[in-house]
């Protein structure tokens, strides 16, 4: 564990230390696009973020590669340089968009071309243990073919659901703490050497994302773009296949003792392996497949952007930015750690109470958009400015600053309920043209929502 824990920090400090100097270059390379119809924030902000990510990618395997026991793995497997080769060619895809814009089929294509390099160095599935039937082998072209799809839906997945400023990066490392929960459990618990791969994976993956998360927290400044949204949904669908495909079940069986408990142990991730997104990732997976019928219904392309997503709909409800992330951030936490809660102990009453319960209290956050508590006066020193009392005497309006940056969002006062239109963009827009977001590229931001509002940095 104090291995796993040491490259986690490596990879979160290089991919912290690094966006710095990324967003800046990107400034300079005018990696900033025109503000969109669709889009939430209200001045250009500079992408490219997936290079400092796919620099902790970098060190994280450098550093886990010279280390005593996780070392062994990389004599043992070849998945981590598979890992590598992959993540390189979709990152470098997604820098060439990010700068210059690349055609929704030429992307496709090269999510397929990355997926197949992956196996053809070796990470592919090459069973499906079935429960009630048994391990069912794969031939190579059934092996590839899926783990094809299962790289492609995943990658989307995460693409889709980057909108909002911190999503997508928070939504994927509640993933990947929730896969690495599974992972090393079935690795350390059980003794199966083949799963150490897809735990390395998680941990590098919580690193890239926690290193970036303080940098695209609302208001960001710097996305992590397509060379970040698809090479963190690569990375997640690896360490799928690593422990879908690779790890036999037999060694499961011997190691608990049934085959019964074999398929407990296993049951979140192949029951079958198609679902393995929809129990680590079912939120940005849901909002995959709506986008699709939704676009396709309209008689559209399947990859026409649009403004229908899940955390539009949030904020067109009448939640505030932060409040919309942080409810799709509960959504995820909730059913990612439910499937790991389910493998430990699926006949437990208390985890269906406590499912139950959360499901009510998420439930309950969504029917009260423009509820904010105000705490008691005696605790206010300790609490954010926005929940004070006294604040909100003085500043009404100042609540959360009503959502307002994203990668593709939708009107710059979305917690106002949709109030402000296409039109309200349009008129906003000849202002944000002059600077990046968050101020210049080394200056400093205000501490409070309304600060920067007096000031006219976010419009």
């Amino acid at each position: 564990m104090r291995e796993y824990l040491l490259t986690l920090c490596v990879t979160a400090a290089v991919t912290y230390l690094l966006t710095g100097p990324v967003r800046k270059f990107a400034i300079a390379f005018n990696a900033m696009p025109e503000i969109r119809a669709r889009d939430v924030h209200r001045e250009p902000t500079p992408r490219l973020g997936g290079i400092a990510m796919f620099g902790g990618l970098c060190a994280g395997l450098l550093v886990a590669s010279q280390l005593f026991n996780v070392g062994k793995m990389f004599d043992l497997s070849n998945e981590p340089r598979a890992l590598l080769a992959g993540a390189s060619l979709i990152w470098l895809l997604g820098v060439l968009d990010d700068k210059w814009g690349v055609d929704a089929l030429i992307k496709l294509g090269g999510q397929m071309i990355a997926a197949g390099v992956m196996v053809w160095q070796g990470l592919t599935i090459l069973w499906i243990p079935v429960p009630g039937v048994g391990s069912v082998s794969l031939t190579s072209m059934q092996g590839t073919l899926l783990t094809v799809a299962l790289v492609v839906i995943t990658i989307n997945a995460v693409n889709f659901v980057d909108g909002l400023d911190g999503l997508a990066s928070g939504m994927v490392c509640i993933a990947a703490a929730a896969f690495f929960m599974y992972a090393y459990r079935i690795w350390y618990g059980y003794g199966v050497e083949a799963a150490a791969p897809a735990t390395l994976f998680a941990v590098i993956l919580m690193g890239m994302c926690l290193g970036f998360l303080p940098h695209n927290m609302h208001p960001a400044r710097i996305f992590m773009g397509d060379s970040g949204s698809m090479l963190i949904g690569l990375v997640l669908a690896a360490g799928a296949i690593s422990i879908t495909g690779q790890v036999d079940p037999d060694l499961l069986q011997a190691a608990t003792g049934s085959e019964r408990e074999a398929v407990k142990a296993t049951a979140p991730v192949y029951i079958p392996v198609v679902l393995l997104p929809l129990t680590i990732i079912a939120v940005p997976v849901a909002d995959l497949v709506l986008a699709i019928v939704r676009r396709t219904w309209k008689g559209e392309s399947p990859f026409q952007a649009d403004r229908g997503h899940l955390h539009h709909r949030l904020l067109e409800i009448g939640h505030s930015h932060s409040r919309a992330v942080l409810i799709m951030y509960f959504w995820s936490a909730l059913i990612a750690f439910a499937a790991v809660a389910y493998s430990v102990n699926s006949a437990s009453m208390w985890i269906v109470l406590a499912l139950a319960m959360l499901s009510a209290v998420g439930l309950f956050m969504l029917l009260l958009p423009r509820f904010t508590p105000r705490v008691p006066g005696w605790a206010e020193a300790v609490v954010p400015p926005r929940y004070r009392r006294s604040a909100a005497v003085e500043q009404p309006a100042a609540d959360g600053g009503a959502g307002e940056t994203g990668e593709a969002g939708e009107s710059a006062e979305a917690g106002a309920a949709g109030t402000a239109g296409p039109a309200a963009v349009s008129d906003e827009r000849p202002r944000a043209t002059a600077r990046a977001n968050g101020s210049t590229a080394i200056g400093a931001r205000g501490h409070h929502p309304w600060e920067r509002s007096k000031a006219g940095s976010r419009g």
